[in-house]
């Protein structure tokens, strides 16, 4: 919690200031606790966030911590939100194609530095990153999104092969390039001309197209798609169903379900199936549920073996790029 660029801070959920003295730092979570509590028509989601920040700031060494590693009243070196390097494993691994949030990372250091209007030393340092608009932080929290899946689904073995970030190819040449003006999705997401999915991933129990997804806050699920304050407008599910119809046009291949990854801390059960939409299964999933979804598969979902995985392999290959 408190980790994406997206959500607020220790100190917003309380509604105080990094600056605010301890008696008035308690006076606040007391006050907020009172504000919040379900038997008194508060929301639970958020009662739970107000507990979670006081035990990070609460104490005068845990806001220490708390504000050394969040850049918050020091000059520091640490650069936060980075993606954590993976643990040695020497178990065999899937086969993978691209680079998770690589598209994102690159697109949020070109307009973080139109922003700024200079060069910066370090784009993900914790004060640049607060400072920045939101929009520049949701290119951020996307992108670790997509790596946070990506090091999720890296253990699932060598029966399974992984694309990441993939765009499909303009049907009239596939040699070409797409057009890169820029668009905006039905969720809000800054794309292209091409069609981008965060991730493919192919195995025994069938073909997924994956949405990451981080909109700094909890989300809930109404009527097939996602809903709550901090979306906006923005309609993931239709969005990944878009995407998901595009890439098997471009590759003509069949996809068995459609899967958004959010965050843990984001959904109030790990896994929460929406049924058949588009004639696909489709569900929202915690991050560290997603290796087993993939492993049993969607109920309902398409079962791939045999010939056919060859075959989904090499068109997906030769009709897609990466992002």
């Amino acid at each position: 919690m408190f980790d994406s660029p997206l959500s607020a801070s220790a100190y917003d959920v309380l509604g105080v200031t990094p600056t605010t003295g301890d008696d008035a730092l308690r006076r606040a979570y007391r006050a907020r606790l009172r504000e919040t509590h379900p038997d008194t028509g508060g929301d639970a989601a958020v009662f739970i966030r107000v507990q979670r920040a006081w035990e990070l700031i609460g104490t005068p060494e845990g806001r220490a911590a708390y504000d050394r590693s969040h850049g918050i009243g020091v000059e520091t070196e640490w650069s936060g939100w980075r993606a954590p390097a993976p643990p040695a494993d020497t178990r065999p691994r899937p086969k993978t194609y691209g680079e998770p949030g690589a598209w994102r990372r690159t697109k949020y250091i070109d307009l973080l530095r139109e922003w700024a209007g200079e060069e910066i030393a370090d784009p993900y340092a914790p004060a640049i990153v607060r400072a920045a608009p939101r929009e520049l932080r949701r290119l951020l929290a996307e992108a670790l999104a997509e790596e946070g899946t990506a090091a999720a689904v890296a253990g699932l073995g060598m029966g399974f092969t992984l694309w990441h970030g993939i765009a499909t190819l303009p049907a009239a040449s596939p040699a070409a390039s797409p057009a890169t003006s820029p668009a905006t999705s039905p969720d809000g997401r800054t794309t292209d001309a091409a069609q981008r999915l965060d991730h493919v991933i192919l195995g025994p129990s069938g073909l997924y197209g994956v949405m990451s997804a981080d909109f700094g806050g909890v989300v809930g699920i109404r009527r097939g798609e996602l809903t709550g304050p901090s979306l906006g407008h923005r309609a993931p599910v239709t969005t990944l169903l878009s995407q998901v119809a595009a890439v098997a046009r471009a590759a003509r291949v069949r996809f068995s379900g459609a899967i958004v990854v959010l965050p843990d801390d984001d959904l109030s059960q790990a896994v929460t199936p929406l049924g058949s939409i588009r004639g696909l299964p489709v569900a929202v999933v915690r991050r560290s549920a997603l290796p087993g979804v993939l492993r049993r598969g969607l109920p309902g979902a398409r079962v791939i073996g045999g010939n056919e995985l060859f075959d989904i392999r090499t068109r997906l290959t030769q009709r897609t790029r990466f992002a």
